[in-house]
C-alpha cells in the first residue's frame, strides 16, 4: 500500500509537470496534494514497517516529537489543499467566465489565510477528541484501524479519486509513459554502412 501511494502520487506529479496543458491552478493544487500525500505517509509508514519487521514498538522521545510535528504539518497541508481545491472548483463551476479574474493573487493569499485558520482549528479539535479520549473507552484494535485508514488508505486513494478519473491527467500519463518507453527502446545498429 505504501508503494502504491508513493508511485501513484509520483505519477501525478510527473504528469502535471511534464504537460504544459496542465499548468493551471487545479492541476497545480493536485500535484501539490500528491506531494503532500507522499510526505504524509512517509512520516509514519517507514517507522511502522520497521517496527513490524523488528517486532519492536520503541521510539525515542525526540523521534516521537519529530514524527508528530511532521505528521501534523502534512495533515494540515493536506486538508488545506483540499479546501483550496474545493474553492477553486466552486469558482470554476459557478463563475466560469470570471474564473481567471477571480483567481487573482490577492484572493489566493486571502484564501490561504482563511483556509489555514479554519483547517488548523478543525484539525486540532478533531485530534484532541481522538487522542485525549479515555483509553478504556475504545479498543486498541479500532484505534489502529482508524489510524491505518487516515495514514495509508486515504493518501493511497487520492490519486485515483482526484486525478486518474480525469481525462486530461490520463492523456498526460499516457504521453509520459509513451515518452519513457521511447527513451528505453534499444537502438539496433545494422551491419551495413
Amino acid at each position: 500500500m505504501y508503494l502504491i501511494t508513493v508511485f501513484g502520487n509520483l505519477f501525478i506529479i510527473l504528469a502535471v509537470s511534464s504537460d504544459p496543458h496542465l499548468h493551471t491552478p487545479m492541476y497545480f493544487f493536485l500535484s501539490n496534494l500528491s506531494l503532500v500525500d507522499i510526505c504524509f505517509t512517509s512520516t509514519t509508514i517507514p517507522k511502522m514497517l520497521w517496527n513490524i519487521q523488528t517486532q519492536s514498538q520503541a521510539i525515542t522521545y525526540e523521534g516521537c516529537i519529530i514524527q508528530m510535528y511532521f505528521f501534523t504539518l502534512f495533515v494540515v497541508l493536506d486538508d488545506f489543499l483540499l479546501t483550496v481545491m474545493a474553492y477553486d472548483r466552486f469558482v470554476a463551476i459557478c463563475h466560469p467566465l470570471h474564473y481567471k479574474v477571480i483567481m487573482n493573487a490577492w484572493l489566493c493569499a486571502l484564501l490561504v489565510l482563511v483556509s489555514w485558520i479554519i483547517v488548523v482549528s478543525l484539525f486540532y479539535c478533531t485530534c484532541l477528541g481522538v487522542y485525549i479520549y479515555p483509553a478504556n473507552a475504545h479498543s486498541s484494535h479500532s484505534s489502529a484501524t482508524a489510524s491505518l485508514m487516515y495514514t495509508v488508505v486515504t493518501p493511497m486513494l487520492n490519486p485515483f479519486i482526484y486525478s486518474l478519473r480525469n481525462k486530461d491527467i490520463k492523456r498526460a500519463l499516457k504521453a509520459l509513459l509513451r515518452t519513457a518507453a521511447i527513451k528505453k527502446k534499444p537502438i539496433v545498429l545494422s551491419g551495413r554502412r
